[in-house]
Parts: structure tokens; C-alpha cells; sequence
């Protein structure tokens, strides 16, 4: 049964996904077939009923491909803590993210870091984590969190978008913290896994579990912060387990994809509690900080691969083509990497153009107006957030006009459309916005060079 159920899991991870596979299929224990009847051991009946719903179809095909035809799937459970039975899973359990729990510690607490969180990217460390301007903010103030002393804000809030390395500086920050402190209980998890398990208490009526188990950590690390938006209840309890640390002093650190005052359906009251901390944005790459990133990737590639050659002005060439995140820049030298171990080519320019054309020409993609805001945001070392919010101060409105501006020439949009990407403002504030630059540009020249120069570098 062992044997065939871990076939069946292999390719289960595949049609369904590392994350539900993790979820939801992992936890489970084949344990025998009669009938047409597969039957599994399940921690929860929260589990089973998740699976039998929305995962049955996918086992069946999986366990009749393997020459084991199944009509049904039955479930018995079998919770992990239950005395002198064995732990249901799939293949030897992933480490959890965690130390090793004191000896001290509740039974309870430890099973929450083994049972809740997610594992950690042995690969997201701060030894391989790329510092630039865009994120210098962000792993300095990472790196005082993981080191545990007294730090002056809770909690850190790092937010920016996909690819900017928000998931790097968390796993980072659990790695160094666990290092330093190996008896300290840390919890580092997904926001949606959050919601899962407290929706999982509820049905089981362990709530009273779920409190003791998430307000007996020394640091909870939360991903993705926005995914509970709307999700009342489940705001509801991360605000009295937010408030429950920060009382005991317990560090908390929370990613999001834009900041509190951003995140639409959010409760105000959580609002305010994340921005008593440490807000950071991590800023889009820039050519620099990518060609450096690249280059460090390269040099850790070499270790394994000697015999390696990139031809010159590779790594220079990715940089300015790919400008879109981080890991699909990482993912196109990647791929490079194979083609030339796999044929045992030189990469030269022409060998990146043939085996990242599909890549590049997602990249060669029109200006947006996203790109003219960060871009203008950049330029003025002003928090985009800012240029598209309500400030009026003149080191923001001025940038914000020139942003407007440049929307207007360089994409195809409408003025009411460029105003709901400026905080839904009026296309007439649009259309004055323009009209300023248009009379600026004439009369002042170094505001002139400043929006010639943010043209250039968007088109090029």
C-alpha cells in the first residue's frame, strides 16, 4: 500500500499542485482497496470532506492508472495525536517550519508548529539574498528582526509585488532567528493556511486549540496578509492573536502585496495595528540590482559546473530584457544553465535569444501605467503608494502630474482611465495634471530634461 500510494502521490503533486497536494492530499494514508473502495486514514473530517469534494476525481484516476480501478474513496480518521497510532502521511513528512520545540513547551504548542506551518526554501537565506537600493530597507531591517535582541518595531511589515523577494526575506528571517535561538518557537505560514486551520477548528470545535497553539510562538511570520480580506471571522481571530503577541512581546512579521491602508475589505481596526510597526516597501528591481543577481546565480552554477561559459554581454542582455520580477529572471538563467549542461554549448547571445524567445516576447510588452508610476516613483525617491494616494505636499503632486502626463503620451488609455489608476481621481484633475507639465516643460528646463529622460527610459 506504501508503495503504491507513494507512486500515486507523485503524480497527484502534479495534476493538483504543490500547494493543494500539501495541503490536503499529503496528510492522508492510504490504507487499503476492496471492492472498488479506496480506503484512507485522515487526520480530520474537515480533511476528508475537503478532499471527497474536490479532489476525488484526481485520486481515482490516479490509483485506476496504476492498475488499481477505484469507484469510491472512503475515509476513517484517525487523529494524529491519538495514542499508539502511527502519523497518516503520503511519504516521510517535510521538515516543519520550526526548531525543535523546547523541552519545556506544551505537547500542544509543539504539535501546532508540526501540524500548521509551512516548510521552509533551504534556498532562501540572507547569504544568497541580493541587496540594492530598491531593498536595502528590507533586509536591514529583516536582518535586526532575525536577530532576536530588542528590535523597536512590531510588527516588521514588508509589502511590494510579485517577485520582489518579500518570500526570500521571511524564510530568511525564520532560518537566522532558528540559528541564533534553537529553542525559540517560531511559526512562519501562509495567510490562506491561516484561514484554513481556523476554519478547520471551527468545524471541529478545537478553537480553544487554535488559540493556545498559534499565542504560544516567540515570532509568527503570516505571507500574503491580503488573501483574508472579506474574511470576517477569520479577521476577526488574527486581530485578538495580533494583539495577543504584541502584548507579550512576541515579534510578528507580515508580507503583503501592498500596504495596510491598500488592501481593500481589510478591517480598519487590523489596518491600524500593522501600521503601528515597520512598513517597508520593497521597490521594483532595478538594471543594477538584476545584473547582480544574475551574476550571483552564475557564480553559484560555476561551483557545480566548472566547465560553464557565457558568452560576454549575456548576463547584461537578460537584465534589460527581462524587467517583469525576479523569478522569472531567475528562471530564464535557469533554463540557459540546462541547454548548455544538457548540450554542452557555450550561452552566447544568440544561443539566449533562441532558448528565451517565448519569455522575451512576453517581456516586449506594451508600456503600462503601472511602469510609468513605479518608474516616476523611482525617479523622485517618492513611496508609490504616495504618488497615487491623497497627499498634496508639492514633492509628491509635481511627480504625480508627471506620471499623468506621461500616461496620457505614452499609452492609449482614456483620462477617466488614467484616474482610477490614480486613486480614482476625476479625469477633469487628470486633464489639468497635463496641461501643468505641457506648460512646464516649456518654461523650465530641468523639469523638461527630467521628463525627457523618464520617456527614455520607459521606452527603452
Amino acid at each position: 500500500m506504501d508503495d503504491l500510494w507513494g507512486q500515486a502521490c507523485a503524480a497527484l503533486e502534479t495534476s493538483v499542485g504543490p500547494n493543494n497536494f500539501n495541503h490536503w492530499i499529503k496528510p492522508l494514508r492510504l490504507t487499503g482497496l476492496d471492492s472498488g473502495i479506496a480506503h484512507f486514514a485522515s487526520p480530520t473530517r474537515f480533511i476528508s470532506d475537503w478532499v471527497n469534494r474536490h479532489f476525488a476525481k484526481d485520486i481515482m484516476g490516479v490509483l485506476s492508472r496504476h492498475g488499481q480501478p477505484v469507484e469510491r474513496l472512503r475515509f476513517d480518521v484517525v487523529p494524529q495525536t491519538a495514542p499508539g497510532r502511527p502519523r497518516p502521511a503520503a511519504a516521510a513528512p517535510a521538515r516543519p517550519v520550526r526548531p525543535v520545540a523546547s523541552a519545556a513547551a506544551p505537547a500542544s504548542a509543539r504539535m501546532a508548529r508540526t501540524d500548521l506551518g509551512a516548510s521552509l526554501d533551504p534556498r532562501y537565506t540572507f547569504g544568497n539574498f541580493v541587496v540594492g537600493k530598491p531593498n536595502e530597507l528590507a533586509h536591514a531591517a529583516a536582518r535586526r528582526v532575525a536577530e532576536g535582541g530588542p528590535v523597536g518595531f512590531n510588527p516588521l511589515f514588508l509589502y511590494g509585488g510579485v517577485g520582489l523577494g518579500k518570500t526570500h526575506l521571511m524564510h530568511a528571517i525564520a532560518h537566522e532567528y532558528q540559528r541564533r535561538h534553537p529553542l525559540a518557537q517560531v511559526l512562519y505560514l501562509s495567510a490562506e493556511q491561516f484561514m484554513y486551520r481556523f476554519v478547520q477548528a471551527l468545524r471541529e470545535s478545537t478553537i480553544m486549540d487554535f488559540k493556545g497553539m498559534f499565542r504560544n510562538v516567540n515570532m509568527l511570520m503570516v505571507d500574503d496578509v491580503q488573501f483574508i480580506a472579506g474574511k470576517d471571522s477569520t479577521q476577526e481571530e488574527f486581530f485578538h492573536t495580533f494583539n495577543a503577541l504584541v502584548d507579550q512581546g512576541k515579534q510578528i512579521v507580515i508580507s503583503a502585496d501592498r500596504a495596510p491602508a491598500e488592501i481593500k475589505g481589510l478591517e480598519e481596526r487590523i489596518k491600524s495595528r500593522l501600521s503601528c510597526g515597520l512598513i517597508v516597501d520593497l521597490h521594483p528591481t532595478t538594471y543594477e540590482l538584476r545584473l547582480g543577481i544574475l551574476q550571483s546565480k552564475t557564480e553559484g552554477f560555476r561551483a557545480q559546473q566548472p566547465d560553464l561559459q557565457i558568452g560576454a554581454g549575456v548576463l547584461e542582455f537578460l537584465a534589460h530584457r527581462i524587467t517583469t520580477n525576479v523569478r522569472v529572471l531567475e528562471g530564464a538563467l535557469q533554463r540557459l544553465f540546462a541547454h548548455a549542461s544538457l548540450l554542452r554549448r557555450e550561452i552566447t547571445l544568440e544561443v539566449a535569444q533562441e532558448c528565451l524567445a517565448d519569455i522575451l516576447r512576453t517581456n516586449d510588452r506594451k508600456i503600462s501605467i503601472d511602469d510609468i508610476q513605479r518608474r516616476v516613483a523611482e525617479h523622485y525617491n517618492i513611496r508609490l503608494a504616495d504618488l497615487i494616494g491623497p497627499k498634496r505636499a508639492r514633492n509628491v503632486a509635481r511627480p504625480r502630474q508627471i506620471a499623468m502626463y506621461l500616461s496620457k503620451q505614452l499609452t492609449s488609455r482614456s483620462l477617466p482611465e488614467i484616474g482610477r489608476r490614480f486613486g480614482g481621481r476625476d479625469h477633469t484633475t487628470i486633464m489639468h495634471g497635463i496641461r501643468k507639465i505641457e506648460e512646464l516643460v516649456v518654461e523650465d528646463h530641468a523639469l523638461a530634461e527630467d521628463v525627457a529622460m523618464l520617456k527614455r527610459l520607459l521606452e527603452a
